[in-house]
C-alpha cells in the first residue's frame, strides 16, 4: 500500500494544529498511561495501522505490560483494568462509535464517579483527537511501523 498524503509537507498548518491539540493533552493533568491507553483502545476500533503501532510502542516504552495490552480489546472480560481505565474504556468507546446512537447517559454515569468534569472534558478531548488522528492517517495511507517511541516524550 503506498502513502497517499504526506500532511506535514502538504498541509503543514493542519500538523501544527492537531500537535497544539497534543501539547494540551500531555499538560492537562491525564495521566500518560490513560492517555496512551485511550488512544490505543480507539485506534483499535478504527482500525489505524500506524497510531495501533506507535500507542502500543509508546505503551510499553513507559512500562505497561504486554498482558493489558493484549487483552485491551477484550477489557470488560478481564481483571487487569482499574475502575477508572474500564469508566475511561467505556467512554472512549462510545465517542468513538458516536454514530451508533449518540453517547448513551448509563456510560456517563458510570463515567462521573472518576472523573472531575475537567478531566471528563479533557478524556473527551483525547478521545477527539485520536479519532482525527486516525482519520487523517488512514485516508493518507501513512505507513505503519515506521514510529520509534521516545520514553520522555511518551510521559
Amino acid at each position: 500500500m503506498q502513502q497517499r498524503l504526506h500532511y506535514l509537507s502538504e498541509a503543514p498548518g493542519l500538523y501544527q494544529a492537531m500537535y497544539a491539540l497534543e501539547d494540551y493533552l500531555k499538560a492537562c493533568g491525564l495521566e500518560a498511561p490513560l492517555i496512551h491507553l485511550v488512544k490505543l483502545r480507539a485506534s483499535q476500533i478504527n482500525g489505524c495501522a500506524y497510531c495501533l503501532d506507535m500507542h502500543w510502542k509508546d505503551l510499553r516504552a513507559i512500562g505497561e505490560t504486554e498482558q493489558r495490552l493484549y487483552s485491551l480489546d477484550a477489557w470488560r472480560e478481564c481483571p487487569y483494568y482499574t475502575d477508572r481505565e474500564r469508566a475511561a474504556l467505556a467512554w472512549t468507546e462510545a465517542v468513538t462509535l458516536v454514530t451508533d446512537g449518540q453517547v448513551p447517559d448509563a456510560v456517563h454515569e458510570e463515567v462521573k464517579p472518576h472523573f472531575s468534569t475537567k478531566e471528563l472534558a479533557d478524556l473527551t478531548g483525547v478521545v477527539a483527537t485520536i479519532n482525527a488522528w486516525n482519520r487523517l492517517l488512514i485516508a493518507g495511507r501513512v505507513t505503519p511501523g515506521t514510529y520509534r517511541a521516545k520514553t520522555e516524550a511518551a510521559r
